[in-house]
Order: structure tokens, then C-alpha cells, then sequence
């Protein structure tokens, strides 16, 4: 990942700062994960709190009861985790450029069939970066390498393709992020 990072960096990369609608749209979807993973801190919280109440009241199941609910807490603990570090990370990104690139952008199915990868590449050919693909996207046959204006970020991925958005973030999301999959269905990306 280094080596992406350093090509990155160079100098012939534009970058451009995102946008107050962008940062909308991250920010969004991040209090909506957050509202998704109270749940289970709070469980956690109950959990580990339940064997402390026990002790304190001197109940004689409390030694007993007390690693099986610090288990389940430290296990409602860890989802609550890890439903926030996709979205923390996303959020931290908005502050790291958008790269724009005048260069290509390359499909490909690795060896082990069907893994599909899109790569951005430069106007010399030196690949700035690469995500794998959940599919081969229809709307471009079988051709691989076009000559494209790309807009991408190192976590999001490519974000416009000649100006035109991708899906990777989409234009608005509703607050929370509520009605997602319904959105998703019907701003369904002109690039699968």
C-alpha cells in the first residue's frame, strides 16, 4: 500500500478538496451507523453492569453469572465496534483530497474468477490505484481500458467517471441514512 500512497503523492495528481454536499452526504451516513450500533452499546453496558448490581446485593449466582455476562458484553462491545469503524474511517477520509485524474480507468478479472478489480490509472499508465468489483459492470461489454476524467479517494474508490457519479457516494442520503436499499434501487448507478 506504500508504493499506491507514494504514486499517489506525485505531483502531476490534481486533488480537490470535497465538498460541503459531500461531507453531507458522509457525515449522514455515519450518525445513521452510529443510531444502528447504540443499540448494542447499550446491551454491553447492560451486561456489564448486571454482575456489578448482583455483587453489590450480595446475590450468590453473582460469581457464577458474572463471566457469562462480561463475555456477552465484551461481545455486544466488539459489534458495536465494529459497525462504527467502516463509518469512522469513511468520515476521517472526507479530509483527504479527491484525486482528478485525466488517465484511464481499467477493468480486470483476476485468476480466481469472478473477482473483478477497477483500477485508475495515470496518462503515462502507472496504476494510482485499485478496489475489487462485486461484479462485472454490463454497461461496458468486454472492453477493459478506457480513456476517462476520474474523480477517486483511496477508501471511497472512484467517485465520477467523466463527471458522471459512480454510486460509490451517492449525490444525497436521507438523514440517519434511512430507506438506503430503496434509494439504492431507484439511483441505481449508470456504471453496473
Amino acid at each position: 500500500m506504500r508504493r499506491g500512497r507514494q504514486e499517489w503523492q506525485a505531483p502531476d495528481v490534481a486533488r480537490r478538496a470535497w465538498t460541503r454536499a459531500e461531507r453531507r452526504v458522509v457525515l449522514r451516513g455515519f450518525f445513521g451507523r452510529a443510531t444502528i450500533a447504540i443499540e448494542p452499546l447499550i446491551v454491553a453496558l447492560f451486561f456489564a453492569l448486571l454482575p456489578v448490581g448482583l455483587l453489590l446485593r450480595r446475590q450468590e449466582i453473582a460469581l457464577l453469572s458474572a463471566p457469562i455476562f462480561g463475555l456477552a458484553a465484551i461481545a455486544f462491545l466488539a459489534y458495536a465496534v465494529a459497525l462504527m469503524v467502516p463509518a469512522v474511517r469513511a468520515l476521517f477520509e472526507t479530509f483527504a483530497p479527491i484525486y482528478v485524474v485525466d488517465g484511464y480507468i481499467r477493468y480486470r478479472t483476476s485468476p480466481k474468477a469472478p473477482e473483478y478489480f477497477v483500477a485508475v490509472l495515470s496518462a503515462d499508465g502507472k496504476t494510482l490505484g485499485e478496489w475489487p468489483l462485486h461484479e462485472w459492470p454490463r454497461s461496458i461489454g468486454k472492453r477493459e481500458l478506457w480513456p476517462v476524467l476520474v474523480e477517486f479517494s483511496r477508501y471511497g474508490g472512484v467517485h465520477k467517471i467523466d463527471g458522471r457519479p459512480t454510486g460509490v457516494l451517492p449525490a444525497e442520503i436521507a438523514p440517519f441514512g434511512v430507506g438506503i436499499a430503496r434509494d439504492a434501487e431507484r439511483r441505481a448507478s449508470p456504471f453496473r
